[in-house]
């Protein structure tokens, strides 16, 4: 198993054509193509997270957060990320980042405080748009069934809980190739009309590679006739943030008590109670400010999130309990996802959990 094998993994539970237009992730350091020995998943990379790697034979990091996140025009060694950089490099061991792909799954970094949580009824908070696409193409009729087929099997035509969906119009195509065309039907130099049907599916944007080679290899024309269109609606199965319900409501003090042990966090910040009892509940790993408006439009009664401000907690406005629980502590679960995924999809060689705690914040 190469370094690309453990990456094509990854980008099946989290591509990063859904990270954020901000962040650095994928491999961040090293080749591609190195045979790999063994896989330590951290949610930081630091020095010692690299010792750790190299005393368990790991020559592969998966980490969440990318020790690269800004250009590095030097590598002296003078900062943490140039050491970190710079001791990888040496004992050839290579990072990968998957920071707010992971953010953005479905089964990501927010699906995991929901499960911690108990939450049921599970949905994204803030949907991407523009994350659909639709391809409408030209095909003789004869090979409509076949072309279809092909595209469902790259992902093509998946819509919430349906697959194999697609919309078919029959018709009438015309062409006439010049002297340098090589028609599959009809003949250069001459007019042809072909009985086609016009197909249309949506797919992921991630697929769109996949699904393009599919049409040209199938398709029997020269040139094939198509078109892509990005869609404006939001994906359901995309985005930041998750809203869930707890299986009954408590009071807000029984639910800070809860949350502080079920997120394994010291200290919870939060905003004034409101005497009314919590159910349904907003969450958002890492720095969530951003989402608070979100979350108090889905009616949430709560909002779980990390690094809010003292202005942040006003902006409550007496509709939403917010609970700030700390940035490492409300992703700290996210390493036991990938160890967890990863083990299942590789069973060759044991994937490690490291041991290191990366939090900077300590508590007095």
């Amino acid at each position: 198993m190469i370094v690309q094998d453990v990456i094509n993994h990854l980008e099946e539970l989290a591509p990063l054509a859904y990270a954020e237009d901000f962040d650095n992730v994928g491999l961040l350091v090293g080749n591609k193509n190195t045979k790999v020995t063994g896989v330590l998943v951290t949610l930081d990379t630091l020095e010692a997270v690299v010792d750790e790697a190299i005393s368990e034979n790991c020559n592969l990091i998966v980490s969440f957060h990318p020790i690269i996140f800004k250009g590095l025009k030097k590598l002296t060694g003078k900062s943490y990320v140039e050491r970190v950089v710079m001791k990888a490099i040496k004992h050839d061991i290579a990072i990968y980042s998957i920071h707010s792909a992971l953010d953005n799954a479905l089964q990501g970094v927010n699906d995991m405080i929901c499960n911690q949580l108990e939450l049921t009824n599970k949905r994204i908070l803030i949907p991407q748009s523009e994350t659909i696409k639709k391809l409408t193409t030209y095909v003789p009729k004869k090979e409509a069934e076949t072309l279809r087929a092909a595209l469902f099997k790259t992902g093509a035509g998946s819509i919430g809980n349906y697959n194999d969906c697609s919309f078919n119009v029959e018709g009438y195509g015309t062409f006439n190739g010049n002297e340098n065309s090589n028609p599959t039907k009809g003949e250069k130099g001459s007019i042809h009309t072909e009985q086609e049907t016009k197909i249309t599916v949506t797919y992921a944007k991630h697929l769109e590679s996949q699904v393009l080679q599919t049409l040209f290899k199938t398709h029997s024309y020269e040139e094939v006739a198509y078109e892509i269109t990005t869609l404006e609606n939001k994906n359901q199965n995309i985005g930041m943030g998750m809203v869930g319900e707890l299986s009954k409501p408590i009071s807000e003090s029984d639910f800070l008590a809860q949350l502080k042990t079920k997120m394994n966090t010291k200290c919870v910040r939060h905003s004034a109670f409101l005497n009314k009892t919590i159910k349904k509940i907003a969450v958002l790993g890492g720095s969530g400010s951003f989402a608070i408006q979100a979350a108090k439009a889905s009616g949430a009664d709560a909002f779980i999130t990390a690094d809010l401000k003292y202005h942040d907690f006003f902006t409550a406005e007496n509709s939403i309990l917010l609970a700030d629980i700390g940035h490492y502590e409300s992703e700290q679960f996210t390493k036991n996802l990938l160890v967890a995924y990863l083990t299942k999809k590789i069973t060759n060689f044991a994937i490690i959990l490291s041991k290191t705690n990366t939090n900077p914040v300590k508590y007095f």
